[in-house]
């Protein structure tokens, strides 16, 4: 970020699959900015969708949120 820069939002985006107890899997999708300061602003947001599979939750995410390799944590 520069200094100045104020107007910009700078965003990465972090999918965490987590596991409920029937064994079924959500994506709780995190976004981070970074306010004037530098400083990182985080939000999550719990997805409505279900999977079964881990595999199928890390395949959504890519699919609808461009999510990278990496980008995951199992809770």
């Amino acid at each position: 970020m520069q200094p100045g820069d104020h107007t910009r939002n700078y965003t990465s985006l972090t999918d965490v699959t987590n596991k409920s107890e029937d064994g079924s899997f959500r994506l709780t999708v995190r976004d981070t900015r970074y306010n004037s300061q530098g400083y990182p602003i985080v939000t999550s947001a719990l997805q409505d969708e279900v999977f079964e599979t881990s595999a199928a939750a890390k395949a959504f995410a890519r699919e609808k949120f461009g999510a990278k390799t990496g980008e995951y944590a199992i809770k």
